[in-house]
């Protein structure tokens, strides 16, 4: 095994601890390793020739989800944004610790720890590829279910926030996925086509 199928296999095998599970064509999945794939997958189509830092990065992006609660922190912006930057710290010592464990060199570690924690988004292609794909699993796998129990005046700035953190690349990769009658008459509200 190479160190990238080591280290995949291992962030693999963490993230199947996810307590939360989501069925996606007739099978069961831990909700943090179906993310996992799927969100490989996308980097992959983004860019064919993605460096192992990125595909490494892809599939380790929030491993291990579940361990910080968003409940344990306070409601509202503030708290939430205190969450998500605790959590992408959280990703990039887990990661670390297994690249480390399978004999990366410090150069590759630091790498996908930056990518991870989103460094320098607009002026790192690797950092948009990975925000690209992380809207894209969001559009593909969590949107229907938001749009569910969130109100038409959220989804909306909800839908208005993903499309600023994507490149054109993302946004004709999201706009080439098929969505539900609801999703397509909120993404036009939000894009101001409707």
């Amino acid at each position: 095994m190479t160190n990238l199928e080591k280290a995949f296999t291992l962030f693999d095998d963490y993230n199947r601890n996810a307590p939360e599970h989501l069925t996606y064509d007739g099978t069961g999945y831990p909700s943090e390793y179906f993310y996992a794939l799927k969100l490989h997958e996308w980097v992959t189509k983004l860019d064919p020739e993605a460096s192992e830092s990125l595909l490494l990065a892809s599939r380790a992006q929030h491993i291990g989800r579940w361990e910080i609660a968003r409940s344990s922190y306070p409601e509202g912006r503030v708290g939430y944004l205190k969450w998500r930057t605790d959590l992408s710290k959280f990703h990039a010592a887990k990661a670390a610790e297994i690249l480390e464990s399978v004999g990366y060199e410090d150069e590759i570690i630091q790498r996908v720890k930056q990518i991870i924690r989103k460094q320098r988004i607009k002026d790192d292609e690797e950092v948009q590829t990975m925000e690209n794909a992380l809207c894209l699993v969001f559009l593909q796998f969590q949107y229907d279910d938001l749009i569910a129990k969130t109100s038409e005046e959220k989804m909306v700035n909800i839908l208005q926030k993903t499309w600023a953190k994507m490149s054109d690349q993302g946004r004709n990769m999201a706009l080439s996925l098929h969505y539900s009658d609801e999703g397509k008459r909120l993404i036009g509200l939000a894009l101001g086509a409707a």
